[in-house]
């Protein structure tokens, strides 16, 4: 029986490259909002900057899908593609968040908590960046689980420092001031928090992309 080969449908390796620059693109922003609340000077020049890193991670994330739709066959599975860009981009939308509401809040120095999470972020976002070459080869997939439990481990962490930071809040007094400051910090924790999340988020996919591949 004749085998029929195809060699003009090439498995698109640029997905590869481009999930990895996103994922660099996140430790970035991570990188930036930690610098932001642990050195709270120069503010408006880093938001305007860390904006300019999520425009550049919505460009890579539609560089991915425009790939996605021209491309016949992928190295993984093409919803698993689309969903880790779109997860990535979502975390780097919450970092950008969190800097913007601290701006328009007119926050006056951040919390110890908030520099807290933005530790741990970038502590997740580096795992998530390290995980993800580790999707090229199958001889490398079995190191993504290390990585998933690691950021498995941060997620659990920054759930801690927020109920923590909103114990906090809640025993300060609650006169209308301090109503509109819960309120504002509720908002920047939850942002935060949600970063974290959508790490998560991306871990199970990661493994999950294991699993089928192995």
């Amino acid at each position: 029986m004749i085998k029929l080969r195809f060699p003009f449908i090439p498995k698109e390796e640029k997905f590869f490259d481009l999930l990895e620059e996103s994922a660099r693109n996140v430790v970035k922003g991570a990188n930036l909002l930690s610098e932001l609340m642990n050195k709270w000077e120069d503010v408006e020049s880093k938001i305007r900057h860390l904006k300019d890193i999520e425009h550049h991670g919505d460009e890579i994330t539609h560089r991915i899908i425009s790939q996605l739709h021209a491309t016949f066959v992928t190295p993984i599975d093409r919803e698993d593609i689309a969903q880790l860009a779109e997860y990535l981009d979502d975390v780097l939308d919450f970092i950008e968040e969190v800097a913007s509401h601290m701006l328009i809040y007119e926050v006056k120095r951040p919390s110890e908590r908030a520099q807290e999470l933005a530790d741990i972020l970038v502590k997740t976002a580096s795992e998530v960046s390290a995980a993800i070459p580790m999707l090229r080869r199958r001889s490398t997939l079995n190191k993504i689980p290390e990585h998933c439990m690691e950021i498995n481990r941060l997620e659990n962490e920054a759930d801690t420092v927020q109920r923590t930071a909103m114990a906090e809040l809640f025993s300060d007094q609650l006169d209308l001031a301090g109503v509109i400051r819960w309120m504002k910090w509720r908002d920047i924790y939850d942002h935060m928090e949600n970063a974290t999340d959508r790490c998560e988020d991306i871990a199970n996919i990661l493994e999950g992309v294991m699993i089928k591949r192995a």
